[in-house]
């Protein structure tokens, strides 16, 4: 547990003052929250993009190019400042990528043109990008068990909600292209003042010159895990590529609406159903959460492609069962991996297995985008990116299979899931809110 209060120097003409420090619980509510909002945030442009269009004029090719834009900008900060907080602290990136969020969404409120809603993807881009490691560490320093599941949970839910939100958002309430962002402006900023009342979770190390330089680095313990649950991850995410991507254009056709809430509820659903699927299979072992989440996969895909034009129950039903599986494989492969890594790895650990989820999210939407553009046949384009995530789903599924038993690495994370569960079981049986001067976060985290 994190202490409440540490003791500042007394002033030579009064009492010891106490600085307020939140509490462990609080503090690992305010990294789940932030990963929910930046993720949300993220996705508030898509519904925006038709506002955009019939305002400026441009084409379907510079949506494409835009979303390229944002999703190159995430990878380079993955890739640079996805492991700086293990070196300088959680809070201080923290601060930095929220600074650099507010600066995109203020970019997005005075956006007139093409050129200034690309700087506010690409600001945004480097603001996710830079938050993603340091929140998903500083829960897993707070708890393992929880962090891993709320490391899964949280960004997909904040992926589907701020969709449907920003849809919402343009089709009931006046100037959207403005609102949505000053409203999330407001909640960055009550964040920003949870962050400085959050406990430091882990103590800084030399090398954070270092640790910029683009590197895509595991430690020796999370190689193997990775190897393992890679086929898996790039299914999933390459499947939530087709709805992020193809499903408000496949709503609209099945359903013949144009309201734009619908268009991000497809996302929604999958997210939503990919959430539940987290939390009940969180004390599944992560290589059956693998295995029954490929399996899932590829029937939900399968499904969906069948639905095609037929039926807009059917494609629904049919995103409940591909997110089903979406959430079992995340959070199978994602606890795989994490629980091996030290208090000083977890934030690298964590950018690499985002950076392998934005690559097979991003890249496939992007292809899928201009196919759209050169083809204008959005059901082909979306039964050839289908049959290419089903062959995915098969492929990493046959490579679980094959695994008679998980790898020993992944053994001892299971091991280590167990142990954890134990200590926390016994830490949480203790008196609330009791002090304990001179406690370390890390250690008892570690």
């Amino acid at each position: 547990m994190v202490a409440i209060a540490a003791p500042e120097t007394a002033p030579p003409d009064g009492p010891p003052r106490t600085r307020y420090r939140m509490p462990a619980w609080a503090s690992f509510a305010l990294l789940a929250s932030m990963a929910f909002t930046f993720l949300a945030a993220a996705s508030a442009p898509t519904p925006l993009y038709g506002v955009y269009q019939d305002e400026w004029g441009f084409s379907a090719m510079t949506t494409t190019i835009v979303f390229s834009v944002y999703a190159v900008s995430v990878l380079g900060a993955l890739l640079t400042v996805g492991a700086l907080s293990d070196h300088v602290g959680r809070r201080p990136v923290l601060f930095g990528a929220l600074g650099a969020q507010a600066m995109a969404l203020i970019l997005f409120v005075i956006a007139e043109n093409v050129p200034v809603l690309m700087a506010a993807r690409f600001v945004q881009g480097i603001s996710t990008g830079a938050a993603i490691g340091a929140m998903g560490a500083g829960m897993l320093d707070l708890s393992k068990l929880r962090g891993a599941t709320a490391s899964a949970v949280a960004p997909m839910l904040g992926t589907g909600a701020g969709a449907v939100i920003s849809g919402a958002f343009v089709q009931w309430l006046p100037a959207p292209q403005h609102l949505i962002y000053l409203v999330m402006f407001g909640l960055f900023a009550l964040q920003a003042v949870g962050v400085a009342f959050m406990p430091e979770t882990v103590t800084p190390k030399p090398g954070a010159l270092a640790s910029l330089k683009p590197q895509f680095a595991l430690p020796a313990a999370a190689r193997r895990p990775l190897i393992a649950a890679a086929p898996a991850m790039i299914a999933c995410w390459s499947m939530a590529g087709l709805y992020g991507s193809l499903g408000p254009a496949l709503v609209h056709r099945i359903t013949g609406s144009v309201n734009h809430v619908y268009g991000g509820g497809a996302l929604f659903v999958l997210a939503a159903s990919g959430a539940v699927a987290v939390l009940a299979l969180q004390n599944t072992a992560p290589h059956t959460s693998m295995v029954i989440g490929t399996a899932a996969l590829f029937s939900g895909v399968g499904l969906t492609l069948f639905a095609g034009d037929a039926s807009s129950l059917g494609f629904f039903l049919a995103a409940i069962v591909a997110g089903t599986g979406f959430g079992a494989a995340f959070q199978g492969a994602l606890r795989s991996v994490v629980m091996v890594a030290g208090p000083h790895e977890r934030a690298g650990v964590v950018s690499v297995l985002f950076v392998i989820s934005y690559v097979a999210f991003g890249g496939p939407a992007i292809i899928a985008g201009l196919l759209v553009v050169e083809t204008g046949d959005i059901m082909a384009t979306s039964q050839y990116y289908g049959g290419a995530v089903m062959v995915l789903a098969a492929f990493a599924l046959v490579a679980m299979l094959r695994q008679n038993r998980p790898v020993k690495a992944a053994a001892l994370a299971e091991a280590a899931l167990a142990e954890v569960a134990a200590v926390e079981h016994a830490a949480e049986a203790r008196i609330v809110g009791a002090l304990r001067p001179g406690a370390s976060p890390e250690a008892d985290a570690a």
